[in-house]
């Protein structure tokens, strides 16, 4: 696979949108250099059906255009694509900036809910290295929160990013967040299969679109529990929606990511019996996978903008 793909899609502040540029990626991390080569269209890459040169680019990625360094995964985890988990952190940062007369909000003064943080810990590496926002991350895996907390650490990130563990596993506000509390955003990526068939299914179409065989051995789709919950994508957003209702007046933006087009109709329609005061839905792409962020908020554009006023000035 070329990793030419169509990056002129990717958002403008992107740093993925040109080639990679091996030699510099390998300089940043060495490790990277035995996982190069020249692929069948006469492009370095690598291996994109091989975990370890994945995993390798990622961290080269992150040290070289983001002083991210020491990051790691353990075998099974959720292995993230760099340049799209950026673009979701770019988009949120324009919602923001809606409400700040058209600049993004920098800094501490902005935090920041990731639901499902994951053992990645990508979202808050990424927003805090090139936002400066800070974070709560929740998830229900304490294993992976104590390697999420070994990243930040190695980073000297614990201060700016707090890991919270979810010990229901039906709730995603409820007993991680206190009412006297605020976020400027919150964000996640949610299970997206309704079953555990149905999420190897899924796994197994990626290893055929990248020419071989299924492996499980050499799975980097993820854990169960980060691929699939009972009533899949639907079922997971509408909870997060019902307990919005709850912290309405405690979050600016409510978002999710949203992978299938066909479950809009329905989580559009739960937003109104909801009473938001206002819905987006805000596209992305990064070559031919295409996705979207489903944003809500219980407050119209005077009252957001009063909330930037009162949060986001430079003091």
């Amino acid at each position: 696979m070329s990793d030419l793909v169509e990056k002129d899609n990717l958002h403008p502040r992107s740093l993925h949108r040109g080639r990679y540029d091996f030699p510099k990626l390998i300089a940043a991390s060495p490790e990277l250099g035995r996982f190069v080569a020249v692929n069948p269209y006469g492009d370095e890459s690598v291996d994109f059906a091989n975990p370890a040169a994945v995993k390798a680019l990622n961290r080269a990625l992150l040290i070289q255009m983001y002083g991210i360094k020491d990051w790691d995964i353990p075998a099974q985890y959720l292995c993230p694509p760099i340049p799209g988990r950026a673009d979701h952190l770019h988009y949120l940062a324009d919602l923001l900036a809606e409400s700040h007369d058209g600049v993004v909000p920098r800094g501490d003064a902005v935090r920041v809910m990731d639901v499902g943080v994951g053992a990645n810990c990508i979202y808050p590496l990424i927003g805090r290295s090139v936002y400066g926002w800070q974070f709560v991350g929740s998830d229900i895996d304490g294993a992976a929160l104590d390697n999420a907390q070994a990243i930040l650490q190695a980073n000297g990130m614990s201060k700016a990013v707090e890991l919270r563990l979810q010990h229901s596993r039906t709730a995603i506000f409820a007993g991680v967040t206190d009412a006297h509390e605020y976020f400027d955003l919150t964000m996640c990526n949610p299970p997206f299969h309704a079953s555990l068939g149905e999420a190897k299914a899924g796994t197994e179409r990626k290893w055929r679109n990248l020419g071989r065989a299924p492996d499980a051995e050499l799975n980097f789709g993820g854990q169960g529990r980060e691929l699939w919950c009972k009533g899949g994508e639907v079922a997971f957003v509408r909870r997060m929606i019902q307990e919005s209702v709850a912290g309405h007046g405690n979050v600016l933006w409510f978002t999710t990511l949203v992978s299938k087009s066909e479950n809009m109709p329905v989580l559009e329609a739960l937003l109104k019996e909801a009473g938001v005061r206002d819905t987006r839905v805000l596209e992305m792409s990064q070559g031919q996978k295409k996705s979207r962020i489903l944003a809500w908020s219980y407050f119209d554009a005077r009252q957001r903008r009063d909330w930037g006023m009162r949060r986001w000035q430079v003091r």
